[in-house]
């Protein structure tokens, strides 16, 4: 009897040494992420904006012996500068930010930012085939504060345009590595210590101490907001509306004295590239530009002023391959910008070479930074992406509307000049499918997208030596045609077309009008995008400003 008893007590003693061991091996297995130690214990760790990036680093960072912080080119590229560039040429290493341009030749103790030279005590590093750049002396070019931690082996990066709130420790505590007190402990701070406060998470507080360690506490007093956001505000109110004014030689002061119902920005044609001039600008603003300037601000526009290539090829190519005649080029368009009190500039190059395709980018990304740092807009003129290599492949969309604040789509000459068959200038259908493009295959966002709109049309001649067309301007289309003429609608173009014949010539035209402005305003509300623009001022019938200003924030 007695050792049946026994038998059970022992019995009972291993279910509760299992059940012991099984409760052991549960916490074990639950606060274990708690006591991980760090394998890579040696290695400096960053933490950028709160987030420990440690384990994305694609190189190590380092520290020299002045205290500067190195960090790979790769991992300034994943981290800060996505379109960071290595200029062979040159042999420097050129990066942006919001408002900011650099340029660091290898070896030298320099940089320039936003063309002024300015002193460093680190230089751009090769090692084992890897560009290592002075990180600590950029910081005023990314914007950044930057601390290294001796104690803990950390560096910390916080954007100075983010949100930051900081708080007092209530009591002497220990930091914990998760918010569980069996959580081991990373780090100590004293009664009224200053932190960090990243966030709580319920009745912890997650903070980042002086040591660069993030980890979790219970008592913060004094929470306040340190340093807000900083959010770029868009300098218009709404969709975009933008009416280019043509110059062919000089400004010329308005003659008009009403302002243009439904517009919010113009953009005259002040500026254009000089034939083989290197980065020269030909700037036609003078005294009447000036007047023409106050005008439009006394009106409540603003003025983006256009800067063109003139389609000259070859000297567009040798400013697009050169930093420094792109530094000169812009440098020049900067200095026209502020000194006549622009609000902003709209590129308008074209007939690019399809081999610059890469390096009109980088112009785009080169100067953005240098017009946002006083707060002007920049737009890009770009046709459809369904053309010639040279016409509308030479053109990366999607980083170019990156860099840009807008791209402005110029749908139209659907059927240009050179068309081999005669069709409309801008029907709906086509712009449509191209709108799609824009957003699918080449990814640029609806807000980034202006739909530039066509004031005139083309009268196509079709005789038996072939097909001509000359260009007829939007208020000049009924006195072009013969009267009586049939006008017939094209649903798919959402336009009128005529057709008529005269002494053995067949006559086509495809109107553009108060209808089929409508319905391109009806796909820029379709698609949700920025805004629209016309080309241009005195080509169209005065009611087309009522249906720009009906049509513009529907």
């Amino acid at each position: 009897m007695r050792s049946k008893e026994k038998k059970k007590t022992n019995l009972l003693k291993k279910i509760i040494v299992v059940a012991l061991f099984t409760i052991c091996i549960c916490i074990v297995i639950n606060l274990a992420p708690n006591y991980i130690q760090n394998k890579e214990k040696e290695r400096i760790k960053v933490i950028i904006n709160n987030s420990n990036v440690t384990s994305s680093l694609k190189q190590d960072v380092f520290v020299d012996e002045n205290e500067i912080i190195y960090l790979s080119f790769e991992d300034i590229e994943n981290f800060f500068d996505g379109e960071i560039y290595y200029d062979k040429q040159y042999n420097q290493i050129i990066t942006t930010s919001d408002t900011k341009l650099a340029s660091l030749e290898i070896g030298k103790k320099q940089m320039y930012v936003n063309s002024s030279k300015v002193t460093i005590y680190g230089t751009v590093i090769e090692k084992d085939e890897t560009y290592y750049l002075p990180f600590s002396e950029m910081k005023n070019v990314y914007d950044v504060d930057v601390k290294y931690s001796e104690d803990s082996k950390i560096i910390t990066i916080d954007s100075l345009s983010k949100e930051q709130k900081k708080g007092n420790s209530s009591k002497n505590a220990n930091v914990k590595y998760k918010p569980t007190f069996f959580s081991k402990n990373i780090d100590s701070i004293k009664k009224g210590e200053s932190v960090i406060v990243i966030a709580k998470e319920g009745s912890w507080y997650k903070i980042r101490t002086t040591n660069g360690n993030i980890g979790y506490v219970k008592d913060i007093t004094n929470i306040y907001l340190a340093r807000e956001n900083i959010e770029n505000k868009s300098q218009i109110e709404g969709k975009v509306s933008l009416v280019w004014d043509y110059f062919s030689e000089y400004a010329q002061a308005p003659t008009r004295t009403s302002s243009i119902k439904g517009v919010n920005v113009v953009s005259p044609t002040f500026a254009t590239l000089v034939k083989l001039g290197k980065g020269e600008l030909k700037i036609n603003i003078g005294t009447a530009g000036t007047a023409y300037i106050n005008w439009a601000h006394n009106n409540n526009y603003k003025v983006w002023a256009s800067v063109s290539n003139n389609s000259y090829q070859e000297t567009t190519s040798e400013i697009l391959n050169d930093y420094k005649l792109r530094e000169e080029l812009i440098n020049k368009i900067v200095d026209m910008t502020i000194s006549n009190n622009l609000d902003g500039i709209n590129i308008d190059f074209e007939y690019i070479k399809h081999s610059d395709k890469a390096m009109f980018t980088r112009f785009i990304i080169e100067l953005a930074p240098r017009l946002r740092e006083y707060g002007k807009v920049l737009s890009v003129d770009v046709t459809a992406p369904d053309g010639s290599e040279d016409w509308s492949m030479c053109y990366d969309r999607h980083r170019i509307s990156k860099a840009a604040d807008y791209i402005v789509f110029m749908a139209y000459d659907q059927n240009g000049i050179s068309s081999p068959k005669e069709g409309t200038t801008a029907g709906a259908d086509w712009i449509e499918v191209n709108i799609k493009k824009f957003l699918g295959q080449e990814d640029v966002e609806a807000n980034k997208i202006i739909l530039g709109m066509p004031f005139y049309t083309r009268l196509w001649k079709e005789t038996s030596n072939g097909i001509s067309s000359t260009v007829v301007i939007m208020k000049n289309i009924n006195s072009t045609l013969p009267s009586g003429v049939q006008k017939t609608w094209d649903e798919n173009l959402k336009q009128y077309y005529v057709e008529y014949s005269q002494n053995g010539t067949t006559y086509k035209m495809w109107i553009e009008d108060e209808e089929s402005i409508k319905a391109k305003f009806e796909l820029m509300n379709k698609y949700n995008l920025a805004g629209a623009a016309y080309w241009r001022k005195d080509f169209e019938n005065e009611n087309i400003w009522n249906v720009v200003a009906e049509e513009i924030d529907k």
